[in-house]
């Protein structure tokens, strides 16, 4: 079981209320550092908590090789899945830790600016990132400067390459990046993008170096992490677990069934996981295997009365209405994989028809897109129908199952009240 004092971390000595500067200091003072600050976060082996596990250090290698002499660091807190919390979590109790990673990251690259991006959708984060920032203006300290950014929030508006757009000309749509790493730019000016949790890693790799930051996790996932735990739990949590612990113990700390029907992992661009897999180790290279990853640091939770054909269809009309709608997989491609779903969900006489469309369109859509937003939801799909197989075959037949009658639902999306009024013949 997650012992709380065993991760003095992310999470340490958080309150409820964000740390002023001063308790920060004191709750997080400065250590030895064995080697330069670049050198310890290679060493540590760090890898982006926003979902694409990118080495940290390789983007930051890539900035460092740009001649350009006006660098920004952008730190990405627009938190766009609807099932995560962390980011929230994190700059309502420690802002300063995120703020000295984004400074740290500043350094390393010799970028002058700093922009916070928080969605102007949470203004409770909005007020706390500002406070902090006020606080680190009046101690005149040296460094780059930081500016608050308060983007509308939308799924596709915490995509890197639309928060740089946004942050570019105030317009929030994904940019076609053929070849990753791709340098994004404000201008002519080239950025670093983390997100929140990743620049407070920086943060305390900064502080502590690398041996102490890989005392925790495993060689190839090194550190802890924060889960946003949510769907049918208990207690819907967010926790920092060292990576390597077995997704049961996330979920009996949440108060989870441990015998679920199936577990979201990662987000709603990541996937199903069956819920046989329960003790399974948390990290991507175990998860691999499965079909699921860690992502952006999401579980939820589908009780064994739940129906995935019903919740996968939920998400992925949610996801369809969220699209930048600049490419035809997204605009006409992801609505009409939504409406099949429909079908499918409650097992309507169209629903054969719709299981081979269904899989038809994946082909098709897959690949296509401006940006990854479609490969997301196709991957989403995929899994579904792959955890799901008996449940599709029943619905396909007319024989719908009985958690697909249930008004509870256990996936975590925004009220979708228009589609509850929608009648399947």
């Amino acid at each position: 079981m997650i012992q709380a004092h065993d991760l003095p971390r992310l999470l340490h000595a958080s309150s409820g209320r964000p740390l002023t500067l001063e308790q920060h200091e004191q709750a997080f003072p400065i250590g030895q550092r064995p080697g330069g600050l670049f050198e310890e976060l290679e060493a540590s082996g760090l890898t982006g908590r926003g979902g694409a596990a990118f080495p940290t250090s390789r983007k930051v290698r890539l900035l460092r090789e740009q001649r350009n002499h006006h660098k920004f660091v952008v730190v990405n807190a627009m938190e766009g899945e609807p099932a995560a919390h962390k980011d929230q979590l994190l700059l309502s109790t420690n802002p300063h830790l995120v703020l000295d990673g984004a400074e740290y990251l500043a350094s390393m690259i010799g970028a002058k600016n700093v922009a916070v991006a928080v969605a102007r959708d949470n203004p409770s984060v909005v007020n706390h990132v500002t406070r902090a920032l006020h606080e680190r203006e009046r101690r005149h300290r040296r460094g780059p400067k930081f500016e608050l950014h308060t983007p509308p929030w939308r799924y596709v508006a915490g995509e890197e390459s639309a928060l740089v757009h946004w942050l570019d000309d105030n317009e929030s749509l994904p940019q076609y990046r053929p070849q990753r790493p791709s340098i994004l730019r404000i201008g002519h000016s080239p950025v670093l993008v983390d997100n929140a949790e990743t620049c407070a890693n920086v943060g305390l790799i900064g502080r502590y170096g690398a041996q102490w930051f890989r005392s925790l996790g495993t060689e190839q996932s090194p550190g802890t992490t924060l889960v946003s735990v949510t769907g049918a739990v208990a207690r819907p949590s967010v926790l920092e677990v060292p990576l390597g612990e077995r997704v049961r113990s996330i979920l009996a700390a949440a108060g989870a069934d441990l015998q679920p029907r199936a577990l979201i992992m990662g987000g709603y661009g990541s996937g199903w996981l069956d819920g046989r897999h329960v003790d399974v180790p948390y990290t991507s290279q175990d998860l691999a295997p499965l079909g699921a990853s860690v992502g952006a640091g999401i579980i939820v939770v589908l009780a064994r009365d739940g129906c995935g054909i019903v919740e996968t269809h939920r998400i992925v009309r949610w996801m369809a209405n969220e699209s930048a709608r600049q490419c035809g997989p997204c605009a006409f491609g992801l609505p009409a994989m939504a409406d099949d779903l429909g079908h499918l969900a409650h097992a309507t006489r169209d629903a054969s028809a719709a299981l081979q469309r269904l899989m038809e369109r994946a082909g098709l859509i897959e690949g296509r897109g401006a940006c990854r937003h479609p490969d997301g939801v196709v991957r989403f799909v995929r899994s579904a129908l792959a955890v799901f197989g008996e449940d599709f075959e029943a619905h396909r037949q007319g024989a719908a199952c009985a958690g697909a009658h249930s008004r509870r639902h256990y996936a975590t999306v925004p009220s979708l009240e228009r589609e509850e009024e929608l009648i399947w013949e």
